[in-house]
């Protein structure tokens, strides 16, 4: 990894994060006091059973939900102090989300999907980015397909170059490879660390596979919306 990217503060500062959301049976506490520092340039595994928090944490740290209490700051922001304009720009910004499901639109072609976030933040060279993004994960022969033209893998691709085109500091990843068979989903994996190594990104991957988990530095296990442990570790190579 290289550390040059890495800086003494924290990319990320949690203190005391609940989330709490309604239900038919009353309140629901998902994340009961997550405390937690995350430098940038790390990476790190997020592991933990199904309805432990961990998705709720990766939304808070997107800005796409709020805590109903704590701190929160992510790249210089304080989350909490912000206008839902001001957290749409912090993800155009600083954000890169990957999720298991793609989350293309899917009346755009792959080369438009992945030149939208850079559209909307006003970029004059949007399409020739987003056509160096995907030619950098290997889809520059699928430009102009659709996604319903695509596999699983391909799709999954061109979500990474719309994550990674506007470099940001950040890349969250939500089981990226939930909807993938295993080949598929290693390959995947690997282009998701070596786009990660190649722009010193700080990477968030939230798993349910404890040997993806281990390619990161650090693992975090949550249970019952609480760190039950947090521990660093060599990263293993792929298999």
């Amino acid at each position: 990894m290289d550390t040059q990217h890495i800086s003494a503060a924290p990319l990320i500062s949690a203190r005391d994060l609940t989330f709490e959301v309604g239900g038919s049976a009353g309140r629901v506490n998902i994340l009961r006091g997550v405390s937690l520092d995350i430098g940038e340039g790390e990476a790190v595994g997020i592991i933990g059973p199904s309805g432990s928090g961990k998705t709720s944490l990766l939304m808070l740290l997107a800005g796409l939900e709020r805590a109903t209490s704590g701190r929160l700051n992510v790249a210089g922001r304080d989350l909490a102090e912000m206008s839902e304009d001001a957290l749409a720009r912090f993800r155009r910004e600083s954000v890169g989300i990957v999720f298991q499901s793609f989350h293309l639109v899917p009346t755009m072609t792959a080369l438009e999907n992945v030149a939208m976030p850079l559209e909307f933040a006003g970029d004059e060279h949007a399409f020739t980015r987003a056509e160096a993004a995907l030619k950098s994960v290997g889809l520059g022969h699928r430009l102009t397909h659709y996604p319903g033209q695509l596999s699983g893998g391909e799709q999954q691709r061109v979500a990474l170059a719309r994550a990674f085109v506007a470099v940001p500091r950040l890349i969250l990843a939500d089981e990226p490879t939930g909807n993938l068979d295993r080949a598929t989903g290693l390959a995947v994996m690997d282009l998701l660390f070596d786009l990660r190594a190649k722009h010193g990104t700080t990477l968030i991957l939230i798993t349910h596979d404890p040997a993806l988990a281990a390619r990161c530095e650090r693992q975090i296990r949550i249970e019952d919306g609480l760190i039950s442990s947090d521990t660093a570790a060599m990263p293993v190579a792929a298999e």
